[in-house]
C-alpha cells in the first residue's frame, strides 16, 4: 500500500487543501484530526474490522462513521476487503494506518496523566502478555530526553 502523498485527493476526488503546507503536523491533523478519525482508527488496531463494530464502539452517526471511513481509505489508512463470510466489507488498517500506533500511543498515554483525576478508573493498553505498555519517552540519538524545551522546528 503507498504512502500517504502529499495530493491524495479526498473522498469527493478533489485535492486536499492544507491548513499548513509545510507543517507535518498540520498536515497530519488535515488527514485523521478530527477525534471520529482517530477513534475509528484506535478501534482498529483494538481489531474493529466492520462498520457495524465502529458505530457499536464509538457510538458515531451512520453518516459521520461513513464519511470518515471513506476518508480514511482515500488516504491509505485503511483498505477496504471482502469479509471471510464473503458477505459484507470490512476495514483493515494499511501499513500507513499501523504507522499511527506510537502517535494514539502518545494520545492515550497523555489521556492517562492528564485527563483521568488521580486514582479514576481507564482503561489500560497491554502488550501480548498481557504487561502494561511501558510510558513512550522521546530521546535524541546522544540518548538525552527531548522534549517542548529541549527541541525546536528547522523552517523550510
Amino acid at each position: 500500500m503507498p504512502r500517504a502523498t502529499t495530493r491524495s485527493p479526498n473522498p469527493d476526488g478533489t485535492d486536499p487543501e492544507w491548513t499548513d503546507p509545510d507543517c507535518p503536523v498540520a498536515r497530519t491533523l488535515d488527514l485523521v484530526g478530527d477525534k471520529w478519525s482517530l477513534l475509528v482508527v484506535r478501534d482498529a488496531m483494538d481489531g474493529a474490522r466492520s462498520f457495524t463494530e465502529f458505530q457499536r464502539r464509538t457510538g458515531i452517526a451512520r453518516n459521520i462513521l461513513s464519511a470518515r471511513l471513506r476518508k480514511l481509505v482515500a488516504h491509505g489508512l485503511l483498505a477496504q476487503c471482502t469479509a471471510p463470510s464473503g458477505r459484507r466489507q470490512e476495514y483493515v488498517l494499511t501499513d500507513v494506518g499501523r504507522d499511527l500506533f506510537p502517535a494514539v500511543l502518545a494520545l492515550r498515554q497523555w489521556g492517562e496523566r492528564n485527563a483521568f483525576a488521580p486514582g479514576e478508573a481507564h482503561s489500560t493498553l497491554v502488550d501480548q502478555h498481557g504487561t502494561p505498555v511501558p510510558e513512550i519517552v522521546p530521546t535524541g540519538a546522544d540518548g538525552a530526553l527531548v522534549d517542548a524545551d529541549t527541541s525546536h522546528v528547522r523552517k523550510i
